[in-house]
């Protein structure tokens, strides 16, 4: 039986015509398959995502069997997003960075999906994460934030915050400083997405 490779898309960049974060997603999704038989689920974050608030924090730090309806009612999209990661055994992130860093949209789903007792857990040693045995790959845009210098905060809290959750093979790859030469840089991140395996 061909075993298939669930993969959860995550799109973070506030346009669609155009993007060329999406584009790399697109170009990575589409490597993946030509590998073996996938499963694709997309999550479009410019679609809008709530903010956590204190009734959402209410409800969460509320045991699940003492939650009320409308507390249940509250996490319900959270726990959806939850349930998506736990799905997927790849998880293929596009973001672009805006002013240094990644989008609202995308930190309000990393605030969704951190839940403690479902995708981490507190410990005597600190907090581990429950989501092993996942892959992420990060392909990013950005106008004139070179991944990995000292303005890039995008590409550090990233992987900082998969692995609180448990997710440690990550890959990034990135079209960056596109202020200049941009056709030959993203060129150059496609040649790079073709070698995925």
């Amino acid at each position: 039986m061909t075993k298939i490779e669930n993969i959860l898309r995550v799109d973070a960049s506030g346009r669609k015509s155009g993007s060329i974060s999406r584009k790399l997603a697109s170009h990575t999704v589409d490597q993946l398959a030509a590998n073996g038989a996938v499963q694709v689920h997309n999550r479009d974050l410019s679609e809008g995502l709530p903010f956590v608030d204190e009734s959402w924090i209410g409800a969460n730090f509320t045991p699940a069997d003492k939650r009320t309806d409308d507390q249940k009612t509250k996490l319900a999209f959270s726990d959806s997003l939850v349930d998506e990661l736990e799905t997927a055994n790849t998880l293929v992130i596009s973001t672009p960075i805006y002013n240094f860093g990644i989008p609202a949209a995308l930190k309000a789903w990393i605030d969704l999906v951190a839940r403690a007792g479902l995708t981490f857990k507190y410990t005597e040693s600190g907090p581990v994460g429950l989501l092993e045995g996942k892959r992420a790959i990060i392909l990013l845009a950005s106008g004139g934030t070179p991944m990995g210098s000292e303005i890039d905060y995008a590409t550090p809290y990233l992987r900082h915050a998969l692995k609180f959750i448990g997710i440690t093979d990550v890959t990034f790859l990135a079209a960056d400083g596109l202020g200049q030469d941009a056709d030959k840089k993203i060129e150059s991140a496609l040649k790079a997405i073709e070698e995925l395996d």
